[in-house]
């Protein structure tokens, strides 16, 4: 009869849930069985350290965005080699069988969402019902059971049905209330166990070890009175309480708890965006991972499993780490000659951006990572604005070889030309130097103005775009006649930069600002050509490489004929190089 019962409640429940938002299935990897088995090992391997830090000592080694993708990426590899049977499960702390209890009302879990827009899907699927959002508090959860309103139990998570019993540490905490004041004659509380923690700020502080210590103290026989006055306690649920959330609020602070508190009405995806960085920046109680989206109606609590539910969404904070599969390995050739490795990657969040690139440095560096396409890797914001690649987690099977372009062919003094294809790089980074308010400040030229104009074969030279003509503009794709005056028009005031600025646009190596105080108002082009490093040095800051750097600059024949065209056109003057605009000879990172 039991057993009838249950199964018609599950189908009620599974009947009433709302359909989760949908999501496009990636892919299988490319590659053999036999190659995507041995990842599937190795991924498994990685899950069970990662598990055993955070699980055994509260050790959180990588961001849970980073574990939460890679369980995902292990779930569909299984899919993609028809297991069937289920990967180990570490329990969210240890529990001895002779000691576990078993929870009155299951503690499901939280799905996690991995991006905004995975959240407004699973929003739409649910506008029916009431929404409210409350701080994802970085803790350990625990069940509270009262009987006439006295403390009878307390129990920790364990693997959602059975827990340990945490009665005497719970005796311990001033937070947990021992009586509940006019309550019904049986209430299940679930909540978060919390390292105290006034004014923290997520954003700034971090979690900082919070969830660890509190997992610390609860593992302690016994916990001492003054370590028990650092644990808070935020009620979350009470999953056998009224049926609306308000009256769910208004008793659970009628018995002293703050959670009506942090629990807020929601109906928009911007409102749940707009409270999440408010407790993302604001100053809290507790360490926060992040926020949870909740519905106030729920199935009946004995239908309740152990994983993660319909009616309930967690939304982390802003990602600074996550799992990431390369795609390609790419090289960048920059307007010095510098050949940059770069990463493309399969989209990942990282701070709120789509983080689709990142640069790996140098081909040294790469080579010592040895990132392949196929890599799982870790990536994490810089300065919470550059994406940098860590390390690779899991290397795929197969190791593609990737010929890199030879460092040997490039150099502060190549490509001044478009001479051959493999220029084509670093000849539109000088470009695009050159346009910039590093070189000439061309307002409205970029990047994409000068590989419209490289790319249909008008400019070859960093000289060519002297002589265009309105009728060679218009006739590009989308070039009318506004978009060619207008770029006219920039190249036309282009001219009128100084003597340095110009020199600078073409790739003169940039002097310190000492030279501002000794730079001579009458050294001509030739006297500059003439100058040997010896004489660079000469000047304040100026220092064996750069005084070499200089030399070889102004003996460069390519260079000689440019300042040539640029006095027989009257844009550099004649005689002298004219002081102003000194200011440039800043040092900078180009």
């Amino acid at each position: 009869m039991y057993f009838r019962y249950r199964f018609i409640l599950v189908l009620l429940a599974l009947s009433w849930a709302p359909p989760a938002f949908s999501v496009t299935p990636p892919t299988c990897p490319a590659g053999s069985p036999q190659h995507l088995r041995l990842a599937l090992d190795r991924l498994q391997a990685q899950l069970e350290h990662w598990d055993e830090a955070y699980y055994q000592r509260g050790e959180r080694l990588v961001e849970d965005g980073v574990y939460d993708a890679a369980k995902r990426r292990q779930q569909h590899w299984r899919t993609c080699l028809g297991l069937t049977d289920q990967p180990t499960v570490t329990p969210s702390l240890p529990t001895p069988a002779d000691d576990g209890i078993t929870h009155p009302i299951v503690q499901t879990g939280l799905a996690k969402a991995d991006s905004r827009q995975a959240l407004a899907e699973w929003l739409t699927a649910h506008l029916q019902h009431s929404l409210w959002v409350q701080p994802k508090v970085d803790g350990v959860a625990i069940t509270l059971v009262y009987e006439q309103g006295v403390l009878t139990a307390a129990i920790s998570r364990g693997d959602g049905e059975r827990g340990q019993d945490w009665s005497m540490q719970a005796g311990q905490i001033p937070a947990i209330p021992k009586q509940l004041d006019n309550a019904p004659s049986h209430v299940v509380l679930q909540g978060e166990l919390y390292l105290e923690r006034p004014n923290h700020i997520q954003a700034e502080d971090g979690t900082a070890g919070a969830r660890s210590a509190v997992i610390g103290l609860m593992a302690r026989h016994a916990l001492r009175a003054s370590d028990g006055r650092r644990i808070g306690l935020f009620v979350w649920d009470w999953p056998d309480g009224p049926d609306t959330m308000p009256a769910r609020l208004a008793m659970l602070t009628g018995w002293g708890l703050d959670t009506a508190a942090y629990t807020l009405p929601v109906t928009t995806i911007k409102e749940i965006a707009r409270q999440r960085n408010a407790w993302y920046h604001g100053a809290l109680p507790f360490a926060t991972d992040g926020i949870v989206v909740r519905q106030a109606q729920r199935p009946p609590p004995e239908t309740w499993l152990a994983q993660p539910p319909a009616w309930a969404i967690a939304w982390k904070h802003p990602a600074q780490q996550r799992l990431a599969q390369v795609e390609s390995i790419d090289f960048s050739i920059g307007r010095t000659g510098r050949i940059t490795p770069v990463a493309r990657l399969q989209p990942v969040e990282l701070n709120d951006r789509t983080v689709t690139r990142v640069s790996l440095g140098s081909l040294s560096h790469w080579r010592k990572l040895d990132v392949r396409p196929g890599d799982q890797v870790l990536v994490r914001l810089a300065g919470l604005t550059i994406p940098h690649l860590d390390s690779v987690v899991l290397s795929a099977s197969s190791r593609p070889d990737i010929e890199p372009p030879n460092d040997a062919d490039y150099g502060p003094l190549t490509c001044l030309a478009l001479v051959k294809q493999s220029c084509k790089a670093q000849f539109l980074a000088r470009l695009e130097w050159l346009g910039s308010d590093h070189g000439l400040d061309m307002s409205g030229i970029g990047a994409a103005t000068w590989r419209q104009l490289v790319e249909h074969g008008i400019i070859d030279d960093l000289l060519d775009w002297l002589a265009l003509e309105k009728a060679q503009l218009i006739s590009l794709p989308g070039v009318g006649d506004a978009r060619a005056e207008a770029w006219l028009t920039a190249f036309s005031r282009a001219r009128q930069g100084s003597d340095i600025d110009w020199l600078l646009a073409l790739g003169m190596p940039p002097l310190p600002a000492s030279v501002k105080e000794t730079w001579p108002a009458d050294l001509n082009v030739q006297a500059l050509q003439a100058r040997k490093a010896r004489e660079w040095q000469q000047y304040p800051g100026i220092g064996q490489v750069r005084a070499a750097q200089l030399e070889a600059f102004f003996a460069d024949s390519t260079v000689k004929a440019m300042l040539r065209r640029l006095e027989n056109e009257q844009i550099l003057t004649r005689h002298s190089l004219q002081t102003r605009g000194i200011t440039h000879f800043l040092e900078d990172a180009g």
